[in-house]
């Protein structure tokens, strides 16, 4: 995301109200249910407001250690007034569920019987979506529907049991694993429909349209709805970009972003690993309050160069090398932000300067319950001096130190996910260097 700031400090310690279980600890440490296969058969009402269907996700227990029960992350009932909720989970096959927790945000189901490592299992449910008013990541504006952590995907088992964090406005909670995703999606052939992954439409019921997304490799499946304009072109790699625009916003708007488009994605191609998907979508609307929003193949975005050019450098930094984004949001927000100083030609020359920190508690490394506890420093700290980090360290080890090590990282990392540690221990060992006082100085912990 661009920038968010907004909650109360409240949200640092809602985890203690909202009926969250402690921490059950996973002995060997391993990301788990791993693999996850989603399959989705949504339909929607003639506005593309309400989605109605069926999702099934099929898993495996990568761990040793036994799984008794899985965890749906309902994110975007924390748009509603719990119980009242937004999305709604019923007639679940493949386990029992339990009452929705965490704000309603999460909903536990256990096994039958507890899965072993290597051992495989489904688990299926009724969806209900109900978009609300106002121009958000979920949200609508006016006719034109905006679908981004509307399905429910699963929680994530790891070294620190379950993450069952609170969902964040200020930023992203969200921490999910590689997964693959075939949505199928019925909706009138008025609406368009931007999607995760490559779409293919078919003619569907009278008047309607049945467009069928389908992801390979992806943490999350977005999609928006309504009666954009369209334009379509390639990068000179191959990839296809496709922008969509409200009726407010000029033909000649949506083909500068065109063009930023496709030179971001080149541009990051190169420093970070070839561009993996086929398609792209960007989804524009001047009205978002937040500026940009990533999701796989899909942004949201205003009429803003630097804005896309970081939502893009997203689909790398927490797409493909992905990261815990509550516990984390420096890994993907400061190297979204570098990334993009990298492309506007900037190199970050004394930026480290006008570093003044607010408090000895304040890290760049933080989490998001620290930044919800001090929204008015989140942006500053983990976009600002995140990114003025970065063209530190490049100038501690060298620019084409700096340059491998980021295109090795994400190599070593590609699918998977990063940490503090992982990345702190790459870049020592692309340097003889000591970088011990570095990560002091710039106060990169972990």
């Amino acid at each position: 995301m661009l920038r968010r700031v907004l909650i109360s400090a409240a949200a640092a310690a809602s985890l203690l109200v909202l009926g969250v279980p402690p921490a059950a600890h996973a002995a060997d440490g391993i990301r788990t249910p791993s693999k996850p296969s989603y399959t989705v058969t949504l339909s929607s009402n003639t506005s593309g407001t309400t989605w109605t269907g069926h999702e099934s996700v099929t898993f495996t227990n990568a761990s040793a250690d036994p799984l008794t029960e899985v965890y749906l992350r309902l994110w975007d009932n924390a748009h509603g007034s719990c119980p009242s909720t937004p999305i709604t989970v019923t007639n679940v096959t493949g386990g029992t569920p339990s009452a929705l927790s965490a704000g309603c945000t999460a909903m536990k189901i256990t096994l039958p019987a507890a899965l072993a490592q290597n051992q495989s299992a489904s688990v299926g449910f009724d969806l209900s979506i109900v978009v609300p008013s106002g121009a958000d990541r979920f949200g609508r504006d006016g006719s034109y529907n905006f679908v981004g952590n509307a399905l429910p995907v699963l929680a994530v088992r790891d070294a620190s049991g379950w993450h069952l964090d609170p969902y964040t406005n200020n930023g992203e909670s969200f921490y999910a694993l590689i997964s693959d995703y075939d949505v199928t999606l019925d909706h009138p052939t008025s609406l368009l429909v931007p999607a995760t992954g490559t779409s293919v439409d078919t003619p569907g019921a009278s008047g309607r349209t049945v467009t069928r997304a389908t992801a390979k490799n992806v943490r999350e499946f977005a999609w928006g709805a309504g009666p954009f304009t369209k334009t379509t072109s390639t990068t000179t790699t191959g990839v296809t970009v496709n922008v969509y625009r409200v009726s407010s916003i000029s033909s000649s708007s949506a083909s500068s972003m065109m063009t930023t488009a496709k030179n971001a994605l080149v541009a990051h191609a190169g420093r970070f690993g070839a561009f993996p998907y086929a398609e792209v979508d960007v989804v524009l609307d001047n009205n978002f309050w937040f500026g940009g929003m990533e999701y796989p193949g899909f942004v949201l975005d205003v009429i803003s160069s630097t804005a896309l050019a970081h939502e893009l450098a997203h689909q790398w930094w927490y797409g493909i090398v992905g990261d815990d984004e509550y516990t984390s949001p420096w890994l993907d927000e400061s190297f979204a932000d570098y990334a993009t100083d990298l492309y506007n030609g900037l190199s970050g020359t004394n930026c480290w300067n006008s570093v003044s920190w607010q408090s000895s508690a304040e890290k760049i490394t933080n989490s998001m319950a620290y930044w919800d506890a001090h929204p008015s420093r989140y942006s500053t700290v983990v976009y600002g001096y995140g990114k003025c980090a970065l063209h530190d360290l490049r100038r501690a080890i060298g620019t084409t130190a700096m340059e491998n090590l980021l295109r090795n990282y994400a190599a070593a990392h590609w699918y998977g996910v990063s940490t503090t540690a992982d990345f702190k221990a790459a870049a020592q060992a692309a340097t003889s260097a000591d970088l011990s006082s570095f990560w002091t100085t710039h106060r990169i912990d972990g």
